[in-house]
């Protein structure tokens, strides 16, 4: 079952009404004493339904919670859809400057200090949610994939887990290495993280950057899982096959 509802989000040009959606397991309603743990994610109207989705096609992520049987809450709300860097300027930690977008403003950490701070607590006060951080994680992909590590490095304290497809490393890898480099990241933290075969070519160096960065997540102990997707490319259709791997990331064990 997935709920949608009404939000108020405060964005780069003012609060503004944003959709949220929120998916319960089939045994949400049948067994009233148990709590679940929660699984947040970006451009929420991309995840459950093709008819809300910008391109005509969401990850359908309720087929396959529905299939699999998984039992967990997943909770989203969409992005900006402003044509002016609405998007980017939401999900990226750090400005950058970008010959194509030009000059855009970093409000990440804003989104995530709303989420955590707001909507998270929201989710916690109006359903049966397992609040701790052993059962509190994030996904998203793009520059939802980079918010996903970011977050999961710089608001770690929230999630012991985030599945990062495709993430927009390109944005600004300086900012992200340094990042990585000088947070303490808790015991326990996962992470799964991929790139399409079919996506190296559309940003130089890529590849090396890719490897970069996950040599330096190892090093900081952290469960990761990584993987170049044989001839994957950008788009949900791609990162719909990937939940079967990013979830047994985020719930193994």
């Amino acid at each position: 079952m997935v709920k949608k509802w009404t939000v108020i989000f405060p964005a780069p040009t003012g609060p503004e009404e944003r959709c949220a959606y929120i998916y319960l397991p089939e045994s949400y309603n049948e067994d009233t004493r148990r709590r679940y743990p929660v699984l947040y994610m970006f451009d929420g109207h991309n995840v459950f339904f093709d008819s809300d989705a910008t391109y005509g096609k969401c990850w359908g992520m309720k087929e396959y919670m529905d299939f699999t049987g998984t039992e967990i809450i997943i909770a989203a709300v969409e992005c900006n859809h402003s044509p002016d860097n609405g998007r980017l300027m939401e999900y990226s930690p750090y400005t950058f400057d970008d010959p194509y977008f030009g000059l855009v403003t970093g409000y990440g950490k804003a989104t995530m200090e709303w989420l955590v701070h707001t909507f998270k607590k929201d989710i916690d006060r109006y359903y049966r949610t397992l609040r701790g951080r052993n059962n509190t994680f994030i996904a998203g992909s793009s520059m939802g994939g980079l918010m996903s590590l970011y977050a999961i490095i710089a608001y770690n304290k929230y999630f012991s887990g985030a599945a990062a497809l495709s993430p927009s490393l390109w944005t600004h890898p300086e900012n992200i290495e340094k990042l990585i480099r000088s947070t303490r990241v808790r015991p326990n933290t996962r992470l799964y993280m991929d790139y399409g075969s079919r996506e190296l070519q559309n940003h130089p160096g890529m590849k090396k950057q890719f490897q970069r960065v996950t040599s330096m997540l190892l090093a900081k102990n952290i469960f990761l899982n990584a993987r170049i997707v044989p001839n994957g490319e950008h788009c949900e259709a791609c990162w719909e096959k990937q939940i079967p791997f990013f979830m047994n990331t985020l719930l193994y064990n």
